[in-house]
Formats: structure tokens, sequence, C-alpha cells
């Protein structure tokens, strides 16, 4: 699939959401659960301050019931890109991988946005798009 024509030169770190909702490092399972079950939103961030400490998405939740700590169940691993990363080369990665969210972090780890992956993949949600939602 060929990238869009807006996002053929960009960088990442300028079509990503630069405001993503986050949980703090010590949030639960039930917290986690509770928030993915907005269909809007497809990876919690786990946050401690400004770093990002681990991802989840609903199939990394444990069978309903369990109890406890949701940095437990959490990855980084394969979910984060870098700022200067190419959009259009993130937007195949993930098209390929079937993902539609991908953390932006710094070198320091620092949470610094999320790519979003518009439903029909030709495209990126943006800030407005969120807050629209939330009206």
């Amino acid at each position: 699939m060929n990238a869009l024509p807006d996002v053929a030169d960009a960088r990442v770190g300028a079509v990503m959401l630069q405001h993503p909702k986050t949980l703090p490092a010590e949030a639960s399972i039930d917290e986690a659960r509770e928030t993915l079950a907005n269909e809007h939103v497809h990876m919690v961030l786990l946050t401690e301050g400004a770093k990002l400490v681990g991802t989840l998405t609903r199939d990394d939740l444990p069978a309903p019931g369990a109890t406890g700590p949701a940095l437990s169940w959490s990855t980084l691993e394969g979910r984060t890109v870098s700022p200067g990363a190419s959009a259009s080369d993130v937007q195949r990665s993930m098209i390929d991988d079937g993902v539609r969210r991908v953390a932006v972090i710094g070198l320091d780890g620092a949470l610094i946005g999320l790519m979003c992956l518009k439903r029909r993949q030709t495209g990126f949600c943006s800030d407005i798009d969120v807050l629209s939602r939330c009206s």
C-alpha cells in the first residue's frame, strides 16, 4: 500500500497524537480493562512520570476476575517508535503487523505521543479527532 501524500515525507513527530491518554504505572488490571472498554481506545499507555513503562491491549489482559497491577501484563517490545521515524514506513509496518497504535518515545524513554492508525488504514488520527469524540 502506498503512503498518503500527506505522510509521504513526514516524520512520526509531525503526525502523532500529541496528547494521548495515559494511566499511572500503578493502575490496576480493572482500571486498564475499564479504559479499554471504550471502543476508540486500542492501547493503554502506562507511565511513571514522563516515562512510558508499559503498554496494554485487550489481548494482553488476563481472564476476567484476575486482579493486580496492569503493569505486570504490559509490554513495550514492538510497540514503540521514534518521533524521527518515517511516518509512511511506520504506517506500512502497522498495516503489515495488524496494529493500529504504537507509542512514540524519546531516547530517554519519555512518552512523546501516539501513532493512531485510522480504521481504514489511510491516515492517522489527530488530537482534534480525539477531542471531537469526547464532547
